[in-house]
């Protein structure tokens, strides 16, 4: 016979109410009273009926996930992350990849208010057009990112900090004349490219402009003269836009002391355009990455990144997602992970 809550209970010699609170993963339960409950769960081999609790309490037990491209390592990594750590409240996750399309956001945001998902975590690359901002009454929404809001609960890194640091570090280590490579606009020169257009991979976006003034400013602080010239734009964020903008860049310009890339995978593809120009990393162009995926320490030569807290992230996102379920007109959060900058032989001198 499978068994029921009230079973998960007496084992664990808690109320019925504590194992709902376990399962459902909203309301705080003590480490060691979670782990009694848990154990009896496995025991059991207790199954939720998830429909039974969907008509009791109005919720699916799937909660929604969009990035804006799931081809990149850095998505990869977010997903499996909240997809382990959903797991461990006893949600389940529906994965969307949103290429940047409000309409997707929309269909999203429509399913959360039919209750096909109990709550929604969003990475929208661009605020002017995300659903988030024009779709009126909102469900339980958690936004992941770069975009600078205050109408959701947010996880975030410090983006300007962050690239002022890597800057920063360049700098210390006697580069001078430091490249960006990813900024929004592309500056005159950079042959073979053009203004950024919409879509996933374009540094038209949030992303871009704060990393980019966290680089302005170090450079000031430093000293160091603007040069619009050392301020690469590209129309893909990936290591083939990267690699064939880069490439060319090289073609028509003088060789940076240093590429800081805004992300490892932009980083990626600068370190292929360096070699297929014969140009030695470090020791002719030293190279910076952003995100300290897993592969960043396998590039050649290991890449120097900025570097966060994925498990922290991730979990305070469900944390605030967690509160918008329980109470939706719970006051917005933002809540920002901590940074560091990861020194490797990509920098050294």
């Amino acid at each position: 016979m499978r068994a029921t809550v009230k079973d998960v209970a007496k084992l664990a010699g808690v109320s019925p109410k504590t194992v709902s609170n376990v399962i459902n993963g909203i309301v705080f339960v003590r480490p060691e009273t979670r782990e009694r409950v848990e154990q009896a769960l496995a025991e059991l081999d207790y199954v939720p009926n998830l429909s039974a609790r969907g008509l009791r309490n109005g919720r699916s037990g799937m909660i929604g996930l969009a990035l804006p491209d799931l081809l990149r390592p850095y998505s990869a990594e977010i997903t499996h992350l909240v997809v382990e750590l959903a797991h461990q409240r006893g949600w389940g996750v529906q994965i969307e990849q949103t290429a940047a399309e409000p309409k997707r956001e929309f269909e999203l945001l429509s399913k959360a208010r039919a209750n096909l998902v109990d709550g929604l975590i969003l990475n929208p690359v661009n605020l002017d057009d995300s659903a988030v901002m024009t779709a009126g009454p909102l469900p339980a929404v958690v936004l992941i990112g770069d975009v600078d809001q205050d109408v959701v609960s947010q996880v975030a890194i410090d983006n300007v900090g962050a690239a002022r640091e890597m800057t920063q570090h360049l700098i210390e280590q006697g580069f001078r004349r430091i490249a960006a490579v990813g900024t929004p606009e592309i500056p005159r020169g950079a042959s073979g490219t053009g203004r950024v257009g919409g879509t996933a991979d374009t540094p038209g976006t949030a992303a871009a402009r704060l990393r980019t003034t966290g680089y302005r400013e170090a450079l000031e602080a430093a000293g160091l003269p603007h040069d619009p010239e050392l301020e690469i734009g590209l129309d893909r964020w990936s290591p083939e836009g990267a690699a064939t903008v880069v490439g060319r860049y090289l073609e028509d310009h003088e060789t940076p002391d240093a590429l800081f890339c805004f992300t490892d995978t932009i980083a990626a593809g600068a370190l292929s355009a360096l070699w297929t120009a014969g140009v030695a990393v470090p020791g002719d162009c030293a190279v910076a990455g952003f995100d300290n995926i897993l592969e960043s320490q396998y590039t050649v030569p290991p890449l120097t990144t900025v570097d966060f807290d994925r498990r922290q992230f991730v979990q305070s996102a469900l944390d605030l997602l967690g509160e918008r379920m329980a109470d939706k007109d719970a006051q917005p959060r933002r809540v920002v992970v901590p940074h560091r900058i990861v020194s490797r032989a990509s920098t050294a001198r």
